[in-house]
């Protein structure tokens, strides 16, 4: 899991974080980075065409590789693709064309979650799920060390301080990201594919659809069969999850969509805060993209450790409250101004938060799925949890310019409360997670 974290954690950056300061450098104003910023919303819409991932098989690749491994390598061709495509594009020349090729990417990159994480889900059992997210989020964030502050070093030594901005050092760090994702290619070579069997309510479900399907006979064959194929594929998991939860399903959804909403909304515009509060891509780089990724590598493996010893729940209590408080450090950090220190301290806080709060929710999230729908579940609860902070991290940079950085993150901050709510009230009205609700421990 470790390097299938990496090659799903390097293109995030580079079509958020890294790319912003890119645009920044180069003049593009505050509220284009916020709009482009959508283009990660791929992320948000990625439970639309999991079902395919799911089911369908690719020509050649699946026969080869399997339904997981064959999608896997499918979407690191595309993302190579795309940063190949950045890395010869100009901002300046055609901010249009720039955007859709960082969509490519973003979709791509999706796509290729989506199959990792069915395959994370469907290779261990409930119990391990928690250090499987903690192996997965250490990959992850080191992907994040090298597409944030190795693509700022690359892009910095290139074109050093005090020599402007310079086209060809963002071409060079692109490519040199691009040539990374081979690492997750070469991974998907080795690793065996996952044999998981449907159980039983799954196979009586998908039964009696079709047993439906097939007594409508004013419907042509071939109807039917791409019918059965909706039902099972699309309608499903969908019914299976409802099925499973009813009424406590709003309220898993609710907590789901907003519980990374103070993180998400801050990170869009904070490569800006950076580079307006006048810190260097190498200060940036070292304090935000090495040493902070350390902490929240520090804050997965507290995570993961936590979540076995007093299960899901308490822990992401303790990860909303903490994501919420952090986040008024960097209204204080705004009065500060650049100093590079403080930096330090507000990123070590903000990062250990966060990925103590990413590991138990990756847990939680993957105790919910139903292996059987494991792809399109997990991709359901995945982008629920990244389209509404998302949609709203669009308008960051509109925000920004209107009431300014302060009052922006004490925005932010107050976002973590209604967060909280939903936790307590999930602690008291929805069942410990100590197997999957399907009856599986794998």
């Amino acid at each position: 899991m470790l390097f299938l974290g990496f090659s799903a954690g390097l293109p995030l950056l580079l079509v958020f974080g890294t790319l912003s300061f890119w645009l920044r450098e180069a003049g593009i104003a505050r509220s284009t980075i916020g709009f482009l910023s959508w283009v990660a919303l791929a992320y948000g819409f990625k439970w639309i065409w999991a079902p395919l991932v799911d089911r369908m098989q690719l020509p050649w690749l699946t026969r080869r590789l399997g339904r997981r491994r064959g999608w896997m390598i499918f979407a690191q061709g595309l993302v190579i693709l795309g940063l190949c495509g950045l890395a010869l594009s100009d901002p300046l020349q055609g901010v249009y064309s720039f955007a859709l090729l960082a969509l490519l990417v973003a979709f791509a990159s999706a796509t290729q979650d989506i199959a990792i994480d069915a395959y994370r889900i469907e290779s261990a059992e409930v119990k391990l799920q928690g250090y499987m997210a903690a192996n997965y989020m250490i990959g992850y964030r080191l992907a994040m060390i090298v597409s944030g502050g190795g693509a700022l070093g690359i892009a910095g030594w290139i074109a050093p301080e005090g020599s402007g901005y310079q086209l060809h050092a963002w071409t060079v760090a692109y490519l040199c990201m691009a040539l990374l994702m081979l690492i997750g290619v070469i991974t998907v070579l080795l690793i065996a594919e996952p044999d998981v069997q449907p159980d039983r309510d799954t196979l009586a479900q998908e039964a009696r659809a079709e047993k439906l399907i097939e007594q409508q006979q004013w419907m042509p064959g071939r109807l039917r069969q791409f019918a059965e194929w909706m039902f099972d594929a699309v309608v499903s998991p969908f019914v299976d999850f409802i099925r499973r939860y009813r009424w406590q399903a709003v309220l898993i959804l609710a907590l789901i969509a907003t519980y990374r909403i103070s993180d998400v909304v801050l990170g869009v515009i904070s490569s800006v805060f950076y580079v307006d509060l006048g810190f260097s891509k190498g200060e940036v780089a070292l304090v935000v993209n090495v040493f902070g990724v350390a902490m929240t590598l520090i804050g997965a493996v507290v995570g993961g450790m936590l979540v076995a010893r007093y299960k899901v729940l308490p822990i992401l209590l303790l990860g909303g409250v903490l994501a919420a408080a952090t986040n008024l450090l960097f209204a204080w950090m705004a009065s500060v101004g650049h100093n590079v220190i403080f930096l330090t301290l507000v990123i070590s806080a903000d990062n250990l938060s966060a990925g103590l709060a990413t590991a138990a929710f990756v847990a939680y999230l993957s105790s919910l799925t139903n292996v059987s729908y494991s792809a399109t579940q997990y991709a359901l609860f995945s982008s629920v949890m990244l389209l509404l902070p998302k949609f709203i991290g669009g308008f960051s940079g509109l925000m920004v310019d209107n009431i300014g950085y302060t009052s922006f993150f004490m925005i932010t901050a107050s976002m973590g409360i209604p967060v909280i709510v939903l936790i307590l009230l999930a602690m008291r009205y929805l069942p410990a997670v100590d197997e999957r609700p399907d009856g599986s421990t794998a």
